[in-house]
């Protein structure tokens, strides 16, 4: 068993759902080596989440920020935790509803990914800055 693991910075995105499935891809090219196997995505943050959904109509990612946005909203009175901005909050639990990680099976050296299926990141705030994940890889 062969295991790998990377860790990388994604650029500071607007706040939304993005695919970043090519970039988990080219981050760790030993995932071409695996002919049956796992990954797992992990991001290093609790203001922004993973999740695996919808590759090609990008009106699925704007539904996605559509429906959390009112599933859970800014300025509720109720939170405590207000003093990083309305933003914050809200965003925490986005995360924790979403999840910190993803996990991929690896098939022939590539993503076992249905053929709609792609990665995103799920930017919760409105300046998160970068986000860190760490990609591991292993299997045979």
């Amino acid at each position: 068993m062969n295991i790998f693991q990377q860790s990388i910075q994604l650029r500071e995105k607007r706040r939304g759902f993005h695919l970043i499935t090519g970039e988990i891809m080219r981050a760790l090219p030993q995932i071409s080596g695996i002919n049956s196997g796992i990954c797992q995505v992990f991001i290093q943050h609790t203001s922004a989440s993973l999740t695996i959904n919808e590759n090609a109509d990008p009106t699925v990612r704007k539904d996605f920020e559509m429906y959390f946005n009112k599933a859970v909203p800014e300025n509720d009175p109720d939170y405590q935790h207000d003093y990083e901005g309305s933003d914050d909050m809200p965003a925490h639990l986005k995360a924790s509803l979403l999840g910190s990680s993803v996990m991929i099976p690896i098939r022939n050296g590539k993503f076992a990914l249905g053929i709609w299926q792609g990665i995103y990141l799920c930017e919760h705030r409105d300046q998160g800055g970068p986000r860190n994940l760490v990609i591991t890889a292993w299997g045979n």
